[in-house]
């Protein structure tokens, strides 16, 4: 058996009449690192999610989790995913403790092995307070942790995450994004599917972005802001008075120029249509337009600008 890879797709395909919602995925997902899977609504995330989680066949291609094929071994990986959805199945009137140890007996596990892995989850998610409260009276930064320890009772190789930070406060969201860090620098495999771009930034070792279907990119944060963005230019001049200048002159130059709040010039790296361009290609410019440059910024771009700039030039069909 195969494990090099966590999650492997080739041509992976699903259609549902004639929709093609996932159209010939090819992934890669190291095993114990932090993988995000990011796309706007409709872009075929949950789809892929529920082909990879075995709850649904898929049309064409082949996905294998841990080794196993997704179509012959669906029992067998089922044993060793963990699967946390933005609304998990927890009784809301039972105390927290209460919920959990129902479904690790559901799961399987003896009364007393039950009640140890209980115990130790609501330690680690530090809910050991409020777990004897009805579930319906935690906050939402404690529910979210709850959902996630209830996705860990059976000591998953590879956990699943669906948007695990959705309407959660900072600091809820800080917390769960320790978690995550904690349960990958410990083994486990973790898939993130999220629509914020700096939860992906900060917590996926590597991100593939799909869109329509298809898989448009994939690779580490640094190595997407690398290929597929632009860096951007923050200048202050020494005379105001040619700001109107500075920007006739950098018009032509960059697909995105505008003022910050501070007086400073932002300009985009990249021509109006897509034309690679430096940063000294820009000074170059202003210094032929006799335009004084006071201070200068270079700043990397945001995978934000990466993320909106393959989604919006991707065909429809």
């Amino acid at each position: 058996m195969n494990t090099t890879w966590a999650i492997q797709t080739d041509d992976l395909t699903r259609t549902f009449g004639d929709t093609d919602a996932v159209r010939g995925i090819d992934l890669r997902v190291p095993p114990a690192t932090v993988f995000g899977l990011l796309g706007p609504n409709g872009a075929g995330k949950t789809t892929t999610v529920r082909m990879l989680t075995t709850r649904l066949p898929p049309t064409g291609g082949t996905a294998r989790v841990m080794g196993l094929d997704v179509r012959t071994h669906a029992p067998q990986i089922r044993t060793l995913i963990g699967v946390t959805a933005q609304e998990a199945g927890l009784d809301e009137e039972l105390p927290g403790t209460s919920a959990l140890t129902l479904l690790a007996r559901l799961n399987g596990h003896r009364r007393a092995a039950a009640r140890d892995r209980v115990e130790r989850l609501l330690e680690v998610f530090d809910l050991t307070d409020a777990a004897h409260r009805p579930v319906h009276t935690y906050s939402g930064g404690m529910r979210r942790r709850l959902d996630i320890a209830a996705s860990l009772l059976g000591s998953p190789r590879l956990l699943f995450l669906d948007e695990p930070t959705t309407g959660l406060d900072p600091r809820s969201r800080e917390q769960v994004w320790d978690l995550v860090r904690t349960m990958a620098h410990q083994g486990t495999t973790v898939l993130l599917t999220t629509q914020y771009l700096t939860e992906a930034d900060r917590l996926a070792d590597r991100i593939a972005v799909i869109d329509r279907g298809r898989l448009l990119t994939q690779g580490t944060p640094r190595d997407l802001r690398t290929a597929h963005g632009h860096p951007r230019l923050r200048l202050h001049l020494t005379r105001p008075e040619q700001h109107e200048q500075a920007r006739r002159t950098l018009a032509p130059h960059t697909a995105h120029l505008d003022t910050d709040t501070d007086g400073a010039l932002t300009a985009t790296a990249t021509g109006p249509h897509g034309t690679a361009r430096t940063g000294a290609d820009l000074l170059t410019a202003l210094d032929r337009a006799h335009v004084q440059v006071d201070r200068l910024t270079l700043e990397p771009p945001t995978l934000d600008e990466v993320f909106l700039s393959l989604t919006e030039r991707n065909p429809a069909a």
